[in-house]
């Protein structure tokens, strides 16, 4: 097929061979199937900030730090430059996200560099060599549902520990071949630590997981595995290797009513954009 243009680089520095075909095209960037040498990988190529579907990111943004103060100052004042670097920083966060998860042990595409907007990665396939499809389009029996939550709440501790909350996790952005599932799509990630949104945006991965997983296996539905996770981070007792168990008992206290109105509001302005994102 016809190169795109944001690869051609690539293709012109000797990191791409061939642009076989398009694999997917979201509202956050474009996927394509490339040769690069004898192996086949995929380039994510990033849609720039204005032609982007992906709402609220400034949530996601909180708590990334740059160090370099200038280009900091920059980023606050929106200058054609200041826009540049924040593109850069927004590319750049997966591919540094996606090294940190594949060091700790969570599956995630290995990934070769970020240049000019273009991420290389793995491409994940089955046994047959086709892409590997997404969760949601994989139908599971009660013992395989309960054997790859599991696993996803393992990722999930170990993703945690190492200080980072995907903010976006759902059946529509995990693949799953042989060895199991694998999570995909890292560029609002969020500092766990930093983030006044880490919090929520975890429950609601963990919840929309479990959710999916739930369907076949209707047991693991009453689990509170988010709460419990939450709870031993936040005293600093949360290991990649905790023993989990989803039993979590929330303090008892008065509510603070605004707090949790805004939100209920919050979760529900996300169920309609992921609602959205799946054309339900």
């Amino acid at each position: 097929m016809r190169t795109p243009k944001r690869i051609q680089p690539l293709v012109d520095d000797g990191l791409v061979d061939e642009v076989i075909r398009p694999l997917t095209s979201g509202k956050e960037a474009d996927v394509f199937v490339v040769l690069c040498g004898e192996e086949i990988r995929c380039a994510k190529v990033y849609k720039e900030a204005s032609k982007r579907g992906f709402k609220h990111a400034a949530q996601y943004q909180e708590g990334r730090n740059v160090q370099n103060t200038r280009l900091a100052r920059a980023m606050k004042k929106g200058s054609t430059f200041g826009r540049g670097q924040r593109e850069e920083v927004w590319q750049n966060t997966e591919v540094d996200a996606l090294r940190k998860l594949h060091r700790v042990g969570v599956r995630v595409p290995k990934p070769y560099g970020c240049y000019e907007g273009v991420l290389l990665m793995e491409l994940i396939s089955d046994m047959e060599g086709n892409v590997a499809p997404q969760l949601g389009s994989v139908a599971f029996t009660p013992e395989r549902a309960r054997t790859d939550h599991a696993l996803m709440m393992r990722y999930m501790a170990r993703m945690l520990c190492a200080g980072l909350v995907h903010g976006d996790l759902s059946e529509f952005n995990v693949l799953v071949d042989e060895e199991g599932p694998v999570i995909i799509d890292l560029p609002q990630v969020i500092n766990a630590s930093a983030n006044n949104n880490a919090e929520r945006f975890f429950a609601r991965d963990v919840g929309n997981i479990t959710a999916y997983y739930g369907q076949y296996a209707p047991e693991l539905l009453p689990k509170r595995y988010a709460g419990e996770m939450w709870s031993l981070f936040e005293v600093g007792e949360l290991q990649p290797e905790t023993e989990l168990t989803g039993v979590y008992r929330e303090s008892t206290g008065f509510a603070d009513v605004d707090a949790l109105l805004d939100e209920l509001e919050a979760i529900e302005l996300e169920e309609l954009e992921r609602l959205e994102r799946s054309g339900e």
